[in-house]
C-alpha cells in the first residue's frame, strides 16, 4: 500500500486578498486571464479546479483549459479571435507593405534624443501612396490616406515634421565678433533730401 507523507498545507488567502485577486482576473481577458487563474489554482487550491470554482467564483471549465495550457505550453485560441475581422492592410499586401518600409527608411531620421526606438520621417502619407502607385501597384492594393498615417505608425515611422537644426546659443564671444564686424564694414548715410 502507498502512503503518501503529511498533506501539503496551502495558504489560505484573506477575504480581501481574494477580492483582489478576483478584480486581477476581471481585467484580464483571454489567454493572460486563463493564465493567472491556473497559477492561482495551482498556489492556492492544489491545482483542484473544482475548489478553485468555490473559492475565487471562476469557471471551473476556463480554469482547466488554462491548467492544461500552463501543462503543455500551447495557449488556445477562440474560433472567434482565430478567424474573424479584417485583416490589416500590411497582411493583405506584404509586397506593397516592404515597398512602403523600404520607401519609409528612406526618408527616415532617428530620434534626436535617442531616447526611443523610432524613426521619424519627413514621408506624408499622401506622399507614400504616390510614391506607390509610381511604383505600379495599383489602387486597389492602397489604402486611404488616413490608413497610409496608421500603418506608418504600425510600422514604426512616426509622421512628423524634423527640425532642421536648432541654433546654437550665444556664447560669450559672440558679442566681440559682431563688434568686429561692424568695424570693418563701412556704414552707409541715408540719402540726404534734394533741395531742388
Amino acid at each position: 500500500m502507498f502512503r503518501h507523507g503529511a498533506p501539503q498545507r496551502l495558504p489560505v488567502p484573506s477575504p480581501q486578498q481574494l477580492a483582489d485577486l478576483r478584480l486581477a482576473a476581471a481585467q484580464m481577458t483571454g489567454a493572460k486571464r486563463r493564465a493567472f487563474q491556473a497559477e492561482m489554482t495551482v498556489q492556492y487550491c492544489a491545482s483542484n479546479a473544482r475548489q478553485a470554482e468555490r473559492m475565487f467564483g471562476w469557471g471551473r471549465e476556463t480554469i482547466g483549459l488554462g491548467l492544461a495550457e500552463r501543462r503543455t505550453g500551447l495557449i488556445c485560441l477562440g474560433a472567434q479571435g482565430a478567424s474573424s475581422g479584417r485583416k490589416r492592410w500590411e497582411a493583405q499586401h506584404p509586397q506593397a507593405a516592404a515597398a512602403l518600409c523600404q520607401l519609409a527608411e528612406a526618408h527616415a531620421q532617428q530620434d534626436p534624443t535617442f531616447r526611443t526606438p523610432l524613426a521619424y520621417t519627413r514621408l506624408t502619407a499622401n506622399a507614400a501612396v504616390a510614391a506607390l502607385r509610381a511604383q505600379g501597384y495599383e489602387e486597389e492594393q492602397l489604402p486611404a490616406p488616413s490608413t497610409m498615417a496608421t500603418v506608418l505608425n504600425r510600422l514604426g515611422f512616426r509622421l512628423r515634421k524634423v527640425l532642421k537644426a536648432k541654433p546654437q546659443k550665444k556664447i560669450a564671444q559672440t558679442d566681440a565678433i559682431f563688434d568686429n564686424i561692424k568695424k570693418k564694414t563701412p556704414t552707409r548715410r541715408p540719402p540726404q533730401p534734394s533741395n531742388a
